[in-house]
């Protein structure tokens, strides 16, 4: 009994400590937004790093989103749809975001999926698609529905809402797309902690599995991703570093050169087959119409060219064959790899072209790369993999997991980024694919207004890094442009698809209020300074603008030599610090004249120095004499200005609030539709349940005939509505429908659950008596009358117990005697219900003695005193005398737990929430 207990109470503190976890456990994910695929990563308490399943068990889904009377799919059921219904079904989107209309990219789209309708944003000029007149869907707004069943999957696999995420994206993303990724974000009520590029995410993941291998010496990677769209080929490099600052050494992976082709991946060379298929099943002249003029024919030609091209990577030929492809007509052909290659001869002589873009912009060569890995779906196309290992010269890496690495990494750094875990530091440094560069106006010597041009963000720098622009000519109210820098890095093709180069337009106001309110004999102006930011997502932005000046103010101190040592200490800590801080954050260029200028106030403060300290030194004043001192007050003043993005016109106001309306609208509908459904498979599942049950006898037997007739009755007339005028009735109906069967059959149900249940709660009655007899035997020996030494129990206390004990026994036969005389289908005399309470009433009895068994100690004897010499040789004798052996008594089986038994000890978990990966 008493191991039972012990066992009772360990599981109940297991318990305790679970709920603990879960209460104030955290859950974040990442998602792995690819052209054609996407992963869920998710890190929740205990359940560190590991990819959340879609309702099919798969642990990748299409990004496909698809529209049907009035439903909204996703992935395996979206595609499904759209080989029926092309127009309605929507994949591929990730490139569109943040480009108008007239991009090349947009124009690529629409020649490769001639069948969407595809109409500009009349007020951004993004792109629209446009299922019919009523209904209509920007890229930004399919995208976050996407998130939100990426988020759906997540909480269904760690139990827990989600609101914060990290989102793979392709490095070559500019302004305007990352701008509209995150705005997509914001749709889906999505937190977004970091975009991270994919590249990057594959290189930490990698670095996280591979920690014992980082060194102080670099180590270089290149890390070679084809996918559906597009391919990107990242050197990075692995080191472990020392801080300045903590002296904490961490390892750092660092990217130091990439290279792409936008149009490069697989979708081309499914395209290439789609096309070759077409055009061949044109040439049996098995139907008059043109294949390529029926989107549902594109659309069945399409996936089976994905199909094939799979196949091919493992299979010299392959059958490509379409059951009514069009006009009811099927087809047929045979694909050899050979012929496949073929078609695209010309994409792989592009594939060397990224990494050797990569290897130029990192300024590295091949024989310091220490491996080239592979990740990303095409990667596996064998003709891809002798290119690359013919130029390489050496083995490929394929010792990453190439579907997953980007998710896991990314949702490494989600939980990196999040409150409530900790994990392993991993310092990650992004690199700038496009330079960002200022051009404003200045008048020259001559007279004349010249264009200057000053860098901000160099190409392949490190970020996230702050940048400030001084401006130390302008006195009047000015205007200044940001932009992408020169190109030169990038190959001319791909220039064309990055859309505006012009990123902000800023026009300062006040100028000169400003600078007249800062102005005085002890003041130096010291210009403009323009505060830029690119933050962990590589956006760019300006953070402030403000007249910086330095006036010279003198004041009366009252300084005693304490604390003029004081001042003297604190300045030796603290100015090298501030001024290699200062340093840091104004790395661009500045005139000459500010040069100067710095030169001058330099000297001025010297001199000034300089006489301060001969003045100093022919005096000697008393520790509490008033000085007259002069420092340099540093003045920031704000000053007023107005950006406009160039970029694109951004989803906000009430646009934003209209686009997310219309999420949440179909959010709630196919909230309503899951309802719909649930109710009438349950009302369903309800008639034909209770049709079976009343044919068995052992539910029959528990019903009256009347009962059966209006249960059967009743199924019937549902069944009968269900099919008729039920067939478009909402959640709501279903389920009162469901209630009101539920009250006709319940009565039946309920007798044949007592009739079950019955024999083991009268066996387990039977039980707890016999052990409480057995109880009583023993405690009958405890009393003042019988052993005097054990004076445990009154003879109060066992008349109590034998007389429950008494009546739980002639209670049960009185029951179980009245209740064999009904039938199965009378109202239940002897329920569980009044089985159970009887026991309780006897098990409390039974603990109240036992309770008092355990708190009783036996009385010590009184021993008389001895002698110091006699007591040393008795010794023996008297423990021996004193010495009792307690009689043990046995305990019912059927007492679960003690009623004053300790609860378990509390720890105090708020510390202790962190999930540590």
């Amino acid at each position: 009994m008493k191991q039972r207990l012990v066992v009772a109470l360990i599981l109940s503190t297991f318990a305790l400590i679970g709920s603990v976890q879960y209460a104030f456990g955290a859950a974040v994910m990442s998602v792995d937004l690819g052209s054609e695929w996407m992963k869920v990563g998710i890190v929740s308490a205990g359940v560190p790093m590991e990819i959340a399943l879609n309702k099919e068990s798969k642990r990748k889904t299409p990004v496909i989103i698809a529209f049907r009377d009035g439903q909204r799919l996703f992935g395996e059921d979206a595609a499904t749809v759209g080989l029926r219904f092309p127009k309605n079904s929507f994949h591929y989107l990730l490139d569109l975001l943040g480009k108008t209309v007239d991009n090349p990219i947009v124009k690529l789209y629409q020649k490769r999926f001639p069948y969407y309708d595809i109409e500009a944003d009349p007020e951004r000029n993004t792109v629209v698609f446009k299922i019919d007149d009523d209904t209509k869907y920007s890229v930004e707004e399919l995208i976050a529905q996407i998130l939100q069943k990426a988020r759906d999957f997540a909480e269904s696999s760690t139990g827990q809402p989600i609101t914060e995420c990290t989102i793979t994206i392709p490095g070559f993303f500019g302004q305007a797309e990352r701008t509209a990724l995150l705005t997509a974000a914001n749709l889906a009520n999505l937190k977004v902690l970091q975009l991270i590029n994919d590249y990057t995410a594959v290189a930490l993941n990698y670095g996280i599995f591979s920690r014992k291998e980082i060194t102080d010496n670099a180590k270089y990677f290149v890390f070679y991703d084809m996918g559906a769209y597009h391919t990107t080929a990242a050197v990075v490099s692995y080191q472990l570093v020392k801080d300045k600052v903590t002296r904490e050494t961490n390892p750092v992976v660092q990217v130091l050169g990439v290279g792409y082709d936008r149009t490069l991946g697989g979708l081309e060379m499914q395209l290439r087959l789609r096309d070759h298929l077409g055009k061949e099943f044109n040439k049996m002249k098995k139907t008059k119409t043109d294949v390529f003029t029926s989107p549902r024919a594109l659309a069945k030609l399409f996936k089976e060219a994905g199909r094939v091209k799979n196949v091919l990577s493992a299979n010299s030929d392959h059958f490509a064959q379409i059951e009514g492809l069009l006009d009811e007509q099927d087809f047929r052909m045979q694909v050899t790899r050979e012929k496949f290659e073929e078609l695209c001869k010309d994409l792989f002589d592009r594939v060397i072209s990224p990494l050797e873009q990569a290897l130029k912009n990192s300024n590295l060569n091949l024989s310091v790369i220490n491996q080239v890995t592979l990740f990303g779906g095409s990667s596996r196309v064998p003709k891809v993999q002798e290119a690359l290992k013919t130029y390489v010269n050496a083995e490929l890496g394929k010792n990453i997991n190439s579907d997953e690495a980007a998710a896991l990494g990314a949702v490494y750094k989600a939980a990196d980024l999040a409150t409530g875990f900790r994990v392993s530091k991993f310092i990650v440094k992004e690199a700038v694919l496009f330079p960002i560069q200022v051009t404003f106006e200045r008048e020259g010597n001559s007279g004349n207004t010249k264009l200057v041009k000053r860098s901000l963000f160099t190409a392949f720098g490190s970020y996230p890094q702050k940048k400030v622009i001084t401006f130390n000519k302008n006195t009047e109210d000015f205007e200044f442009d940001v932009s992408y820098a020169e190109f030169d890095h990038l190959p001319s093709n791909e220039i064309q698809y990055i859309g505006s180069v012009n990123l902000l337009k800023i026009k300062l106001n006040d100028v000169a209020k400003v600078i007249a309110a800062n102005t005085g004999e002890n003041v130096e102006p010291k210009g403009i300074k323009a505060h830029f930011i690119m933050d962990d997502c590589g956006l760019f932005s300006l953070s402030g603008i403000e007249f910086v000046a330095d006036k010279n103010v003198t004041e009366q101190d009252e300084e005693s030599s304490f604390a003029k040592l004081g001042s003297t200490i604190t300045k030796l800590f603290s100015s090298g610090d501030e001024e290699k801080k200062d340093t840091e954050e104004k790395p661009t260029e500045e005139s000459e004249k500010t040069t100067e200028d710095e030169k001058k106030t330099s000297e001025g403060e010297a001199t000034a120095n300089k006489t301060a300290t001969n003045e100093t030194e022919s005096a000697t004043p008393s520790a509490t004499e008033k000085k007259a001192t002069s420092k340099i007050v540093n003045i920031k003043e704000p000053i007023p200005h107005v950006v406009d993005t160039l970029y694109g016109v951004q989803l906000l106001g009430d646009k934003f609030e209209e686009a997310r309306k219309k999420v949440d609208d179909l959010n709630e509908l196919e909230r309503q539709i899951v309802r719909r459904e649930g109710a009438l498979n349950a009302l369903e599942s309800f008639v034909i349940e209770a049709n079976q049950r009343l044919d068995e006898d052992e539910y029959a037997s528990c019903a009256t005939e009347k009962e059966i007739e209006t249960v059967r009755k009743a199924c019937a007339e549902v069944s009968d509505w269900i099919y008729e005028d039920g067939e478009g009735a909402d959640a709501e109906t279903y389920e009162k429908k469901l209630a009101e069967l539920q009250e006709k059959s319940n009565p039946i149900y309920a007798r044949h659950w007592e009739h079950r249940e019955r024999p083991d709660a009268v066996d387990t009655f039977n039980k707890m008596i016999t052990s409480a007899k057995t109880f009583l035997t023993n405690a009958k020996n405890m009393t003042k009358e019988s052993n005097a030494d054990k004076d445990i129990f009154t003879q109060v206390e066992i008349d109590t117990l034998e007389k429950a004990i008494t009546d739980a026994e002639e209670w049960l036969t009185s029951q179980q005697d009245a209740q064999n005389k009904l039938k199965r289908s009378d109202t239940v005399q002897m329920t569980v219900k009044s089985i159970t309470d009887r026991m309780m009433l006897l098990d409390r009895e039974v603990k109240y003695l036992i309770n008092k068994l355990k708190i009783w100690k036996p009385k010590v004897k009184d021993t008389p005193k001895k002698s110091k010499k006699s007591s040393s040789s008795n010794d023996t004798t008297t423990e021996n005398e004193t010495t009792k052996t307690e009689e043990t008594v046995d305990e019912p089986e059927t007492v679960k737990e003690e009623q004053d038994a300790p609860a378990p000890e509390k720890k105090d978990t708020e510390g202790d929430t962190h999930s540590e990966l």
